[in-house]
C-alpha cells in the first residue's frame, strides 16, 4: 500500500507541476489536467477511502492521515465518513436514507423515487452531468452541509474544535493550489479550463464506479417495513443482494479502482484493505450460493455500466416500478 500510495501521490504532484509550470500548448495542458484528474480518482479511491475506512493500517493516526488526503483533492474527510461510511454503508440503495443513490429532481435512481417527465432522457443526458460531482462537493456541497448540519435529510454532528480546523485548512490548501497559485502564472480562463478539465475527469470516474455497483439491474432497492421501519433481510444479506461486483479477474481494474470493483466483499468487510478482496471473494461468492444469497458479478467495466444504462431507461419510463 505504501509504494501504491507513493506511485499515486507522485503522479498527481508530478501532473500538476508540469501543468502550472511547464505547459507550452493547449494539447499538452488538457493531457495533464487529465492525468490530475484521473491521479486524483485514483487517490480517493485507493488511498482516502482505506484510510477512511480504517483500512489503510493498524494504526489509527496512518488511517487518519490517508483518509486526510481527500482534503488534498479538494473535499473533507469528516463530511465524507459521515456521508459514506455512516449514512451509505448503513443504509445501502434504502431511498431516503442513502444520500449516494439521491441525484434529487436530475434524475431517478430508485423505484420509490419519483418521476418527472423528463427522465425519459436521463439514460443520456445523465452521463455528462456525473462528471460534476467533484466540482460540486469541492466548491458548493461540503459548505452547504456545513451550514446545514444535514447531509440529504439526515441530520449530522456538525464538526468542531480540531476536525473543524482541519475543514477550513483543507479547503485553503486546496484553493491556495487548484486557484491561487496558478493565477499567478496563467490567465483567469486558462486556470478555470484546466480545473475544470481535471475536475470532470474525477467527477466522471467516481460517479460511473459507484453507479456500475449499486444502480444497476441486479441490484436490489429495498425499503423498511411499514409495521417495524426496519429491513426484512439480515444486515449480511442486504449489504449482498444491494451491491454488484465487476471485472473481478481484472488485476488493473482492481489496481487503478483500489478493489471497489470488489463491491460486494467492500461491503462486507469495509474495515479489511482492498488488496484482500480478491483472496476472499471466491470465499464470499460460495458462502452465498451455499446459503441462497443473490449474489452478482459484471464480468467487465463495460458490462457493469450497459446494466446502470439500461436501469437508468428503465427507471425513466412512466411505467417503472423497479
Amino acid at each position: 500500500m505504501y509504494l501504491k500510495t507513493t506511485i499515486l501521490v507522485t503522479s498527481l504532484a508530478a501532473s500538476y507541476v508540469l501543468l502550472v509550470f511547464e505547459v507550452q500548448t493547449w494539447w499538452h495542458g488538457v493531457l495533464m489536467a487529465t492525468l490530475l484528474g484521473l491521479s486524483a480518482a485514483g487517490i480517493g479511491f485507493n488511498v482516502q477511502h482505506d484510510g477512511g475506512h480504517q483500512a489503510y493500517s493498524n494504526y489509527a493516526w496512518v488511517n487518519k492521515l490517508m483518509a486526510m488526503t481527500l482534503e488534498l483533492i479538494g473535499g473533507s474527510s469528516y463530511l465524507w465518513r459521515w456521508k459514506h461510511v455512516v449514512l451509505h454503508h448503513t443504509y445501502v440503495n434504502i431511498t431516503g436514507h442513502d444520500t449516494d443513490i439521491d441525484l434529487g429532481i436530475l434524475g431517478r435512481l430508485t423505484p420509490q423515487q419519483k418521476r418527472l417527465a423528463y427522465h425519459q432522457w436521463q439514460a443520456f443526458y445523465l452521463w455528462p452531468l456525473y462528471g460534476l460531482l467533484a466540482i460540486k462537493w469541492q466548491l458548493v456541497d461540503d459548505f452547504l452541509k456545513l451550514i446545514r448540519g444535514r447531509i440529504g435529510t439526515q441530520r449530522f454532528p456538525r464538526p468542531n474544535g480540531r476536525e473543524l480546523a482541519i475543514f477550513f485548512a483543507g479547503k485553503a490548501i486546496f484553493f491556495t493550489v487548484a486557484f491561487g497559485i496558478p493565477l499567478r502564472f496563467h490567465s483567469v480562463g486558462a486556470v478555470l479550463i484546466y480545473y475544470v478539465i481535471a475536475g470532470l475527469v474525477t467527477g466522471t470516474v467516481l460517479s460511473v464506479v459507484f453507479q456500475v455497483a449499486h444502480c444497476v439491474e441486479e441490484a436490489e432497492f429495498p425499503l423498511p417495513l411499514e409495521e417495524t421501519g426496519r429491513i426484512e433481510r439480515a444486515w449480511a444479506v442486504h449489504q449482498a443482494e444491494t451491491t454488484v461486483d465487476f471485472a473481478r479477474r481484472s488485476r488493473i481494474v482492481a489496481w487503478l479502482l483500489g478493489g471497489l470493483n470488489f463491491q460486494i466483499e467492500h461491503h462486507l468487510f469495509p474495515r479489511i484493505s482492498h488488496v484482500n478482496y480478491p483472496a476472499i471473494s471466491r470465499i464470499v461468492e460460495e458462502t452465498c450460493r451455499d446459503f441462497g444469497i443473490k449474489y452478482v458479478e459484471h464480468t467487465s467495466f463495460r458490462a457493469g455500466m450497459a446494466s446502470h444504462f439500461r436501469w437508468l431507461r428503465r427507471m425513466g419510463m412512466p411505467s417503472a416500478t423497479g
